[in-house]
C-alpha cells in the first residue's frame, strides 16, 4: 500500500513503517517548524534526547544580558541537595591522599599578640615535624597560627574554610585550601581525615567541634581518637562542670572521659597524639580525665555502659 499526493492533501492517516513504527516525514523543515511535532499527527511529539534536555534552555522574550528568573531553580531544595553532594565530592577528592593528620581548633579572634597564638604556632610546627598534616578551619587567629607553624616546618598545612554571613578570610599559610558552604560537610572532613583533635581556647565554634567529636566517639560512630584540650586555665572550669554535674548525675560514664586529655605543653600534646596513633592511647590514657576519675582503660571495662545513640542526649 502506497500513499499518494491526494492522501497527504486530504489528511488521510499516514502509513506507519511496520519495522520501527515511524511515520515518514515528507517535509523535514515543516517538522522543525512544528518544534518536534509530526505535521501529520499534531498529538504525537518526537522524544527529546538527554543531550537536548541538558543543553537546551529557555531564553528571555527579548534580548537582554541577564535574566535572574532563569536561575530560580538553583534555590530549590533538589538543587541544594546536588550542591551538598558536589561539596562532599570536592572535599573528599581534595583530601583523599592525606595521610596522618591532626585537626587544630581555636579562636579566630586571638591575634599574633595573644599568648595562645605562639603556642598554636609551635603546635603546628611540632605536629609537622612529627609527620602529621595539620588541618584547621583555614581562618585567622589560632587557626592561622597552627597553619603557619606547619607551613614554616615544611609540613602539609590544610585549611577548610567556611562561608559565613560576615566574611572569614582565608589565612595565607595553607598549602591546600578548601572552601565549604555547609558546616556539616566541613565537619565531616575534619572527622574523616584527622587522627586526633587539639582544642585551643575558643568560642562557640570551638566548643561545637569539641562536643561533636566527643559525641561521635562516645556513640561509636567513629573510632576513638585523642582529643587534647590545650590550656588548663581556660578548660578547667568546663571539666569541673562535666565531672561535678554530668558525671555526678550519671548523665555520662567515667569511660566517656578516657580520651579527653588536658595539657599546657606542646611537647606533651605531640607525644600523646603520636602514642595514640601508634598504640591507641594505651600509654597516654593514664593522663586522661577518665583515669583521674578511676575509669578503666579504653575498651577494657566489662561494667561500662554500652554506648548507644541515646547517649548523645
Amino acid at each position: 500500500m502506497h500513499r499518494d499526493d491526494d492522501d497527504r492533501d486530504s489528511g488521510a492517516t499516514p502509513e506507519i513503517n511496520p519495522l520501527n513504527g515511524s511515520i515518514p516525514i515528507a517535509d523535514p523543515a515543516a517538522h522543525r517548524r512544528w518544534g518536534g511535532e509530526l505535521p501529520d499527527r499534531p498529538d504525537r511529539k518526537a522524544k527529546a534526547t538527554e543531550d537536548e534536555e541538558l543543553l537546551n534552555r529557555p531564553g528571555p522574550s527579548s534580548p537582554r544580558a541577564r535574566a535572574p528568573e532563569l536561575a530560580a531553580f538553583t534555590h530549590s531544595e533538589p538543587w541544594r541537595v546536588l550542591r551538598i553532594q558536589g561539596e562532599f565530592v570536592h572535599g573528599i577528592n581534595a583530601l583523599a591522599d592525606v595521610g596522618a593528620a591532626v585537626a587544630v581548633f581555636g579562636s579566630a579572634r586571638f591575634g599574633p599578640d595573644h599568648p595562645m597564638y605562639a603556642a598554636a604556632r609551635a603546635m603546628g610546627r611540632s605536629l609537622a615535624e612529627a609527620g602529621f598534616a595539620v588541618i584547621t578551619g583555614g581562618g585567622p587567629g589560632l587557626m592561622e597560627a597552627a597553619n603557619r607553624g606547619a607551613h614554616e616546618a615544611g609540613g602539609l598545612s590544610i585549611g577548610c574554610n567556611i562561608e559565613l554571613p560576615f566574611e572569614q578570610s582565608q589565612n595565607r599559610f595553607t598549602d591546600l585550601s578548601i572552601n565549604f558552604r555547609y558546616f556539616f560537610v566541613r565537619k565531616t572532613m575534619f572527622v574523616k581525615y584527622a587522627n586526633g583533635f587539639v582544642i585551643f581556647p575558643g568560642g562557640f565554634g570551638t566548643l561545637d567541634e569539641l562536643f561533636e567529636a566527643l559525641t561521635l566517639v562516645q556513640t561509636r560512630k567513629i573510632n576513638r581518637f585523642p582529643i587534647v584540650l590545650f590550656g588548663s586555665e581556660y578548660w578547667r572550669g568546663l571539666l569541673d562542670w562535666i565531672k561535678g554535674t554530668q558525671l555526678a548525675g550519671a548523665a555520662i560514664s567515667p569511660e566517656d572521659l578516657n580520651l579527653l586529655i588536658l595539657t599546657d605543653s606542646v611537647e606533651e600534646a605531640r607525644e600523646i597524639l603520636a602514642d595514640c596513633y601508634q598504640s591507641r592511647c594505651w600509654t597516654s590514657w593514664k593522663k586522661s580525665e577518665g583515669a583521674k576519675v578511676d575509669a578503666g582503660p579504653p575498651g577494657s571495662p566489662a561494667d561500662a555502659i554500652d554506648p548507644a545513640k541515646s547517649d548523645a542526649q
